[in-house]
């Protein structure tokens, strides 16, 4: 009796050991793909990390998602990246918080074979090129022409003249400065519309609140604020209405979050522009997949930009 429990008992140890080893096994087989943001203290990147989360789910990867508190801490996004190489993931998804700054740690994932996917923000082509810097494909909106499209909607509001301020996004940073010359460009074929101001806020809704309470005590006229994104033109909004001015100055940002949609339909906000920021996401997973398949994807993969208002 006691010989036949221990044979059992063995049996049942051996079985269990190899359970844990296939176990193991499927885990170091699991695709391993890390998301690197400039920040989650926005809506619009919770949004991306919630569609590349539902990707990951659906497509049984393991997904690692990271990021700096602030959106210009170019440093640490670097030093989250040089990390992630040591870890050995599979691809790099990253919305780079400088478009020139990123590139050496770019180049140390290309020197680990790692695949790097560029979402939302440009990185600098040229400069990329110059260093021998290669990334699979950039997914994410035409920052230009939705900046196009502000300015064209601005430009009908009225055939009266109009005195504009601009709430600029980090300067040297591509997203912002496509925006900021998409909308500037549009303007110009209005005779009856003059930027008066133009000042970065750096995306952040505390200092769009601040400028825009400079702004606002300088130039008394404003008649229109262009906000390159929601956060600022949100700031921007709490600003004006603390001044008593928010029946006289329309306001248009950019992102189109759940928040600036509410208070469009409220009448506060003008309009906005949509990215759909969870399509990037889900996007960035499954062409990382592809790509740590060895596949070619397409160099661009766009995603719709549209204009929301109350409308």
């Amino acid at each position: 009796m006691k010989i036949l429990l221990v044979l059992i008992l063995s049996i049942s140890f051996i079985f269990l050991q190899c359970n844990r080893e296939e176990k193991s096994s499927e885990q170091s087989d699991q695709v391993k793909i890390a998301l690197v943001l400039k920040t989650l203290n926005s809506p619009f990147f919770i949004d991306l990390k919630k569609g590349a989360e539902e990707a990951a789910k659906l497509h049984d990867v393991q997904l690692v998602v990271q990021a700096p508190e602030r959106e210009i801490d170019v440093e640490k996004q670097m030093q989250i990246i040089e990390n992630l190489i040591q870890t050995r993931v599979d691809a790099i998804c990253v919305t780079p918080s400088g478009s020139r700054e990123l590139l050496p740690a770019i180049s140390k994932a290309n020197q680990a074979n790692i695949p790097v996917l560029v979402i939302d923000t440009r990185i600098d082509e040229n400069a990329a090129k110059e260093q021998g810097i290669k990334t699979v494909t950039f997914i994410g909106s035409d920052n230009y022409q939705g900046g196009k499209l502000a300015g064209e909607y601005a430009g009908g509001l009225s055939d009266l003249d109009l005195k504009v301020v601009i709430l600029e996004g980090i300067p040297g940073h591509e997203t912002g400065d496509n925006r900021l010359r998409g909308f500037t460009e549009a303007v110009e074929s209005y005779s009856n519309i003059r930027i008066i101001a133009s000042q970065p806020a750096n995306w952040e809704r505390d200092q769009g609140y601040n400028v825009m309470q400079n702004l606002v005590q300088a130039h008394p006229d404003i008649d229109l604020v262009f906000a390159c994104n929601d956060l600022m033109a949100l700031g921007a909004m709490e600003a004006i209405m603390a001044a008593g001015k928010l029946d006289k100055i329309k306001i248009i940002g950019f992102d189109a979050i759940e928040e600036a949609r509410k208070e469009i339909q409220r009448g506060n906000l003008e309009a906005s522009i949509a990215q759909h920021p969870s399509e990037m996401g889900r996007l960035a997973i499954e062409n990382a997949i592809i790509a740590v398949d060895g596949q070619t994807i397409p160099e661009y993969i766009p995603i719709k930009i549209e204009l929301i208002t109350r409308k």
